[in-house]
């Protein structure tokens, strides 16, 4: 769906220059989810915000194969906080776009029934954060930019939204951003390895069913490896990290 050449972005703090991407080469897949893997820093976000066309690239190109309507998930939920829950998830829409049972069924998804007319100064940040995800869901982009956008949610209800992420990926692609490899083995079909601006590596993991089992031996040892690269990343640096198998 998307290709991306010789994708670099750079920007100065006074005279210095600050390289964040560097000569990037990636072909997004349509209808698939892939997971952009990497420490603090590294350029996810700031990939996703080019694809956006939220900032300029220095150098490359961001080719489309065919029209995309983007939806934009961000790190924090950014609501409009003179609007309840229902009208922050339709507020992308024309009213005639408005499917009343469709908001329904999305608040329902989320978990929020009984918080559809709250103020979002009622909401804790993991529901706020689930009101951004519903509102792109019903904006019904088919490609949806996520930067860790369940990063503050606990972990039972990252689980569930990780569920709902897979019921609901048909028909759209998905570009994910994340630090966490569990959630990145458990949603991907592609992870690509982001480190220093540029791709450390990638694992395909298409032919993996779901639901996955992370504890899994096929899912370990794909946690290993990607382990050890963080080690080589680090600069050799000990990594302590426990796996346990039940």
């Amino acid at each position: 769906m998307i290709e991306i050449s010789n994708l670099s972005k750079h920007f100065y703090i006074g005279e210095k220059r600050i390289d964040v991407l560097r000569e990037l080469n990636l072909s997004v897949k349509k209808d698939k989810i892939t997971v952009i893997l990497g420490r603090s820093g590294c350029g996810k976000t700031t990939l996703l915000r080019l694809i956006a066309g939220l900032e300029g690239v220095s150098l490359g190109e961001i080719k489309f194969k065919e029209p995309a309507k983007i939806g934009f998930v961000f790190q924090e939920a950014r609501l409009m906080p003179f609007l309840n829950v229902y009208e922050n998830i339709v507020f992308t829409l024309k009213k005639q776009e408005i499917e009343p049972a469709k908001i329904e069924a999305l608040i329902s998804m989320i978990g929020l029934s009984d918080f559809k007319f709250a103020a979002v100064s009622q909401l804790s940040g993991g529901m706020s954060s689930r009101v951004s995800l519903a509102r792109v869901l019903a904006y019904e982009a088919n490609l949806i930019l996520m930067d860790e956008p369940f990063a503050a949610l606990d972990a039972f209800t990252r689980a569930s939204m990780q569920a709902e992420i897979l019921k609901i990926q048909a028909d759209k692609t998905i570009l994910f951003v994340t630090h966490n490899i569990d959630e990145a083995l458990f949603l991907a079909d592609e992870i690509i390895l982001l480190e220093k601006g540029g791709i450390k590596s990638n694992y395909d993991l298409s032919n993996l069913a779901r639901p996955r089992d992370l504890l899994s031996g096929e899912l370990i040892a794909i946690k290993r490896k990607i382990l050890s690269e963080i080690y080589v990343i680090f600069g050799g640096k000990i990594l302590h990290f426990i796996i346990v198998k039940h």
